[in-house]
């Protein structure tokens, strides 16, 4: 037994001083004192030693035991020092260097410019109102006087989920569900993202955001849709601009105007963005149709009202004087870092 013990304490100390990281020295203390390890043997073998002998023995494995975890927590220090000095070395900073800079994030330009819109209908008293992203073919095309059938369907290039079912093409689906709500005076505004299957150009995209405007009272007139456009206009652009309103067409209103702002991209030159004639497009307006009031409830006979519809992707290219629409939704940090 002795010899037993003399052996397993040679190896060990073979093995202990081959050894060349702490992790070797953690595999080598289970080897050697764990369970199943030799150290553990020699206990079972102590039932064979004479009775007398078995103190003197257990001691003696008592002590290699103790000894053997002795020199492993020797080992084991001595290595995780120098591997740590090591580390600290690999990772050492020159605190003399200069430090990175870190930029601050910014708001995307067309947030900032539908936060400004929002904030300067506010001040005239218009409320902020939101609708589905996802709805019905009624609130976005039936209830709005655009029948089933209706050809003014196809300037709104529809993306549909279901037969009854579509993603919104203007923001104008808001209007039925506050007038179902409220009743007059009505004055509000309902800003959100749209989706139309057009082609990506430089002035068109798949989705892009909408602020659409509802004022319904008694008297309202074509007189107040023109002050109302031309005040926030001068207060977005923080300067009088020039525009223009042209007879237009739209199902929800009789009758209907586009109303044009200057181009500032080209300042009036002429540019791709503006199709070289100094103008640009900024919404769509005129006064409430009867048929609209009807289905939501309100009697034309006694109210009267006007509404718009704005593209914000449109006043922001010609507030900043961006010319490619494409330019919001590719992420370009260069591009975004100019806003702030």
């Amino acid at each position: 037994m002795q010899d037993r013990i003399i052996s397993l304490r040679k190896q060990f100390q073979q093995e202990l001083s081959s050894i060349k990281s702490s992790k070797e020295v953690e595999m080598l203390k289970v080897k050697y004192l764990g369970k199943k390890g030799p150290v553990q043997d020699l206990m079972q073998y102590l039932r064979e030693v004479p009775a007398e002998e078995r103190p003197s023995i257990g001691q003696k494995i008592n002590l290699l035991k103790e000894e053997m975890g002795q020199l492993c927590e020797l080992a084991l220090t001595s290595f995780s020092q120098a591997e740590l000095a090591i580390r600290l070395e690999s990772e050492k900073i020159d605190i003399t260097l200069p430090g990175r800079c870190r930029f601050l994030g910014r708001r995307h330009p067309l947030m900032l410019v539908m936060e400004e819109i929002i904030q300067i209908f506010s001040k005239m008293g218009f409320s902020v109102q939101y609708g589905p992203d996802i709805d019905t073919d009624y609130y976005n095309y039936e209830g709005l006087n655009f029948p089933p059938d209706h050809p003014a369907r196809d300037m709104q290039d529809t993306f549909y989920i279901t037969p009854h079912e579509l993603l919104r093409s203007h923001t104008s689906n808001t209007q039925l569900r506050v007038m179902e709500k409220q009743s007059p005076p009505i004055r509000m505004i309902a800003p959100g993202t749209v989706y139309r299957n057009e082609t990506i150009s430089a002035r068109s995209h798949v989705f892009f955001h909408q602020v659409e405007g509802l004022y319904i009272d008694k008297h309202v007139s074509f007189a107040d849709l023109f002050a109302t456009m031309e005040s926030f206009c001068h207060q977005l652009f923080h300067s009088p601009v020039k525009m223009r309103f042209r007879p237009s067409y739209f199902p929800f209103v009789e009758p209907g105007v586009e109303v044009d702002v200057e181009c500032t991209a080209c300042a009036a030159k002429g540019c791709r963005l503006c199709k070289h004639t100094g103008w640009l497009e900024i919404l769509g307006a005129g006064m409430v149709h009867p048929e609209v009031l009807k289905n939501g409830g309100i009697d034309p006979e006694h109210y009267s009202g006007y509404a718009w519809g704005m593209g914000i992707e449109r006043l922001t290219m010609l507030r900043y004087g961006i010319k490619d629409i494409r330019q919001f939704t590719e992420n370009d940090v260069r591009f975004l870092e100019q806003f702030s």
